[in-house]
């Protein structure tokens, strides 16, 4: 698109502290929630990754993009709530674009219904499953102020940050 703007937004990293405070419902479906969005997939597209919500670039509020494939294109869900979750369980290799470098595989519902807002303020739900319905669980919990490594037992958690920490200090 000529004459198109990016804005790519810094990125929160871990371990960040406002990773862990649950974000805001959002209230107002206005040109500064599209802008958000908007900007979300731009810095979501640079991490690069494939989700990204808003508390990770410092905005407390609740908003999730996704961009799984080119076919889908990018999807924003904003004030997203799990309304039910299958009792089958799948793992899946996890990563976050606050934590870039290290991934650990994660244990989540194979398939969730979401209820959320879109863009212009209308309700909408959401039937997914595989790897749509682990970053929609993964998203929410980031929204709910749970970064995804705390899912994982503290060994795993304890050797990945370490981990983490090694290769940011280079």
């Amino acid at each position: 698109m000529v004459g198109a703007c990016m804005t790519i937004r810094p990125l929160v990293r871990y371990p960040d502290r406002r990773l862990a405070i649950p974000a805001r419902p959002v209230t107002a479906f206005d040109d500064e929630l599209r802008e958000l969005a908007a900007d979300l997939l731009d810095t979501m597209r640079a991490a690069p990754g494939i989700g990204i919500t808003a508390p990770h670039i410092g905005v407390p509020l609740r908003v999730v993009v996704l961009e799984l494939d080119a076919k889908d294109g990018a999807r924003t869900y904003v004030n997203p709530e799990i309304t039910w979750a299958s009792p089958e369980m799948i793992m899946h290799r996890e990563g976050s674009v606050s934590m870039p470098g290290v991934n650990d595989e994660v244990q989540r519902h194979a398939r969730v219904r979401i209820s959320y807002w879109d863009l212009d303020g209308t309700m909408q739900t959401e039937d997914s499953e595989a790897l749509r319905a682990v970053c929609h669980q993964h998203e929410i919990d980031q929204l709910d102020g749970m970064f995804w490594i705390q899912r994982l037992s503290r060994l795993k958690r304890e050797r990945l940050v370490k981990k983490f920490e090694k290769m940011s200090r280079g």
